[in-house]
């Protein structure tokens, strides 16, 4: 996996307080499924967006052949889901935490006005690909120059200095981080006074059930994923200063969606990613979107 230096933030960031930091550490199976496997190619991730995706959009979804673009879809909908939190957000600058390929980041800059947006990501693989794919838009085509930017940074140690963005976002990224009390402080740190933060992905509803989870689906299991306990999660951005934290459960619009998808594709659908519905079903995580202010 190749490594460099991670960079400044954009013009006016002048970086950490505490100066420029190594490259991220990752942990082995999250360095390999970003970086050797590309996990953005994964058919079950069609689109590149890599998440669940948000199916309410696309009506009843009962007897309907899903396709690719339904797939595709549902994942630009989970985005504009956190996004649309942020309410009139034109002008507003942001950060996305763990922007992958930087998809998301471009859909926050042309359909919802944020600008700069900027886009952080720990892997140096990821945001090698994000600059690559949107290599024309960060030289300047169709009036981008300036406005968007991709970071190689960690979510616990942003470089980026103090009062930067508007907006904080992460879409499917949380359940990676390893060290959750530093994220909230450094997410509390970049906003701006009157900032807000929004994210999404899945947790564990109870302590028991992280005990649990391990045993059902194998990113638990190999370190890819740490199944963080929502209302813990909850509390520790309050805990960091947010304020206003809510939490609301939207797993009714993703798991069962998801699921039905896998199973219509012959090659995804005797896989143990259908677990997750089980998961969901006998009550061991949800899926939520939680929003705070600074």
């Amino acid at each position: 996996m190749a490594q460099q230096q991670p960079e400044t933030g954009p013009a006016g960031a002048a970086g950490h307080p505490d100066g420029p930091a190594a490259a991220p550490d990752l942990p082995p199976r999250v360095a390999k499924v970003y970086g050797e496997w590309d996990l953005a190619t994964v058919p079950a991730f069609a689109g590149g967006f890599i998440n669940f995706g948000h199916w309410a959009g696309l009506g009843d979804l009962t007897g309907r052949v899903l396709t690719e673009a339904d797939r595709v879809r549902s994942e630009q909908d989970l985005y504009r889901l956190v996004l649309g939190t942020f309410g009139e957000a034109r002008g507003r600058s942001a950060l996305e935490a763990g922007c992958g390929r930087g998809l998301g980041c471009v859909l926050a800059l042309r359909e919802f006005g944020l600008d700069p947006v900027i886009g952080l990501d720990a892997h140096p693989d990821q945001i090698a690909r994000a600059r690559a794919v949107h290599a024309e838009l960060l030289a300047g085509g169709a009036g981008g120059a300036g406005r968007l930017t991709f970071v190689l940074g960690a979510a616990q140690r942003m470089p980026l200095a103090a009062d930067t963005v508007d907006c904080l976002y992460s879409v499917e990224a949380v359940q990676h981080f390893r060290f959750p009390a530093a994220f909230a402080r450094e997410a509390a740190r970049v906003l701006r006074p009157g900032g807000r933060l929004a994210l999404t992905t899945f947790f564990a509803r109870t302590p028991g059930a992280a005990r649990e989870l391990p045993g059902l689906l194998p990113p638990y299991a190999d370190g890819l994923d740490v199944p963080h306990v929502i209302d813990e999660f909850a509390g520790t951005l309050a805990g960091a200063g947010l304020r206003d934290v809510v939490v609301r459960p939207i797993g009714d619009a993703v798991w069962e969606g998801y699921d039905r998808y896998m199973a219509q594709q012959p090659e995804l659908s005797d896989g143990w990613p259908r677990r997750y519905l089980t998961a969901y079903e006998t009550g061991l995580l949800d899926y939520y979107l939680l929003t705070a202010a600074c």
